[in-house]
């Protein structure tokens, strides 16, 4: 009774502290109704809730020593994601691309490589090598070169967030797991209406609602970072 008696205040704290980016979530899909040209005020649109969880990741509890190592790290990576989300959006799509590669690092740099799980690695890179063979004869003499590292990136850094779940099984490592699949398939989605000129339903909606959603689960892994880091803890 006493646990979920904190559960419920722990949440409560949390979410009052995510308002921010849940106001400007609703700004965002309330105010572009279409696919954005490169205006100001939507690439300010759209990286307002980045921006929003950015200040949750400080405001919940944030220093620079070393118990704050998650913290500090996916930071970092929401900064890179929210300049790879401006370059995007003026249609800057490799160095985009660049700065989101760039988050990813921090981001599999918190989740941690131990324990390893390398078999659930090779799971996870086998359909991704597939996809990249499949895609490569729509890519330019630039792309060509930078899609396979970002693939790369992004999948290592699903798999660091998928061993970490399966490692300490708590709320927070699952809902980040969860959050880097719908980063993957986000990015997915790019892919396939971008390279493969698939006229998908909505298409932007479905990039951007997984997009924030996994980003969303992506910072509160830092809900309970402290002393005792939350992106290292193990089950005993």
């Amino acid at each position: 009774m006493a646990e979920s008696l904190q559960f419920v205040s722990a949440a409560k704290t949390h979410g009052l502290k995510l308002i921010p980016f849940f106001i400007s979530v609703a700004l965002y899909f309330g105010l572009v109704r279409r696919d954005p040209q490169g205006e100001l005020w939507t690439t300010v649109l759209k990286c307002l809730p980045i921006v929003a969880l950015m200040l949750y990741v400080i405001i919940k509890g944030f220093s620079f020593n070393k118990n704050y190592r998650c913290s500090q790290l996916i930071l970092l990576g929401l900064i890179f994601s929210c300049g790879g989300d401006a370059l995007l959006n003026v249609n800057l799509f490799p160095f985009g691309m660049v700065s989101f590669g760039i988050a990813h690092v921090f981001y599999m740099s918190a989740f941690g490589w131990r324990p390893l799980k390398w078999i659930l690695g090779v799971a996870l890179y086998v359909p991704v090598i597939i996809f990249v063979i499949f895609v490569a004869k729509y890519l330019d003499e630039i792309l060509i070169v930078g899609v396979p590292i970002y693939c790369a990136l992004i999948t290592t850094m699903l798999w660091r967030a998928l061993a970490r779940a399966v490692d300490t099984k708590s709320c927070l490592s699952i809902f980040c797991a969860v959050g880097a699949l719908l980063f993957v398939i986000s990015d997915a989605l790019i892919a396939v209406t971008m390279f493969l000129g698939v006229a998908l339903p909505g298409a932007r909606l479905q990039i951007m609602i997984t997009y924030y959603i996994a980003q969303l689960a992506i910072a509160l892994s830092t809900a309970d970072d402290g002393p005792e880091p939350s992106c290292r803890k193990k089950t005993k």
